[in-house]
């Protein structure tokens, strides 16, 4: 088995400073710079750890963060509106440093943005929470949805169900458009919700080209701090961030094989009750969960 990517400490990225570690990512800002809002540009690295409800598991999935990270350049480089990568080449910003070849494979150079408060959570199909919400109410996070649908039914159409970004720790919220208008005004929830719907049906269209569904994702956009416009930012349509069936396996009547670490919930929910530390996930499971994290991207990408 590949060996888990160690998180790196500042001292081993030279030029750039530890500034922030979530659950699966770690910022990197230019020494000098105090914040993110100083910052010429911010290095994301992706790591190779794993969490499900709410809980940080080990040991993580060999590869992962390189896989995810190449699967969202690959995304960025496709969808027609403007994203946060940054050129790391020749001509960069003499402020900027080189990015590291330890974390090559895995990271991405990317402006600083003000960032939104909302994810833009699109749905495509009837599935996870939204169908248990849709049996109780005949809604997905408050929208109303035809009767006589079925578990992973295709929605007539995609509907955007936004969510209020937690702070650390916190569950996200899932929140109305209305709630958004108040957050962010009219216009920039408007944009984040037509941009989301554009982008997932590209997306949806590119994927489905190459026999994948995209069942549902969430986007992250911020504001650029020297035009204002709206940006493409964090992650974009990966294993993580989003819900894909193989188009094949889905018309055979299988809704539930997703190209993600559901693999790793199932296990722990037939081995967890949820209380203290979770179990060590067994060699079997994590070789799994790599593998379809790497299926998914070679069937995209090539």
């Amino acid at each position: 088995m590949t060996t888990v990517a160690p998180t790196p400490a500042s001292g081993d990225l030279p030029g750039w400073r530890h500034f922030y570690s979530g659950k699966v990512r770690d910022l990197y800002v230019p020494v000098g710079a105090t914040d993110l809002g100083d910052a010429p540009a911010v290095l994301v690295v992706a790591s190779d750890r794993v969490s499900a409800f709410d809980h940080l598991l080990e040991p993580g999935i060999p590869d992962k963060g390189a896989l995810l990270t190449r699967l969202s350049r690959w995304w960025f480089e496709r969808l027609p509106v403007a994203n946060h990568l940054l050129s790391s080449g020749s001509g960069a910003d003499p402020a900027v440093p080189a990015v590291p070849a330890s974390v090559a494979d895995r990271s991405m150079l990317v402006k600083s943005l003000d960032m939104f408060p909302i994810e833009c959570v699109v749905r495509g199909y009837l599935v996870g929470s939204g169908w248990l919400e849709y049996q109780e109410s005949g809604t997905v996070c408050g929208v109303p949805l035809p009767a006589g649908l079925a578990s992973g039914d295709r929605l007539p159409e995609p509907i955007y169900t936004p969510a209020f970004k937690a702070e650390l720790g916190d569950h996200d919220e899932n929140i109305t458009f209305e709630r958004t208008v108040e957050l962010v005004g009219e216009a920039t929830a408007t944009a984040l919700r037509d941009l989301s719907l554009s982008i997932f049906g590209a997306a949806s269209e590119i994927a489905e080209e190459r026999g994948v569904i995209l069942a549902d994702t969430k986007f992250e956009f911020g504001a650029d701090r020297v035009t204002g416009e709206i940006t493409l930012a964090d992650e974009v349509l990966t294993s993580d961030s989003s819900r894909y069936w193989d188009r094949h396996t889905y018309d055979g009547g299988n809704r539930t094989d997703s190209f993600d670490k559901q693999i790793v919930r199932n296990w722990l929910l037939d081995n967890w009750n949820k209380e203290g530390t979770p179990p060590t996930l067994p060699t079997e499971v994590v070789e799994q969960t790599a593998g379809r994290y790497r299926e998914l991207l070679e069937r995209l990408t090539s």
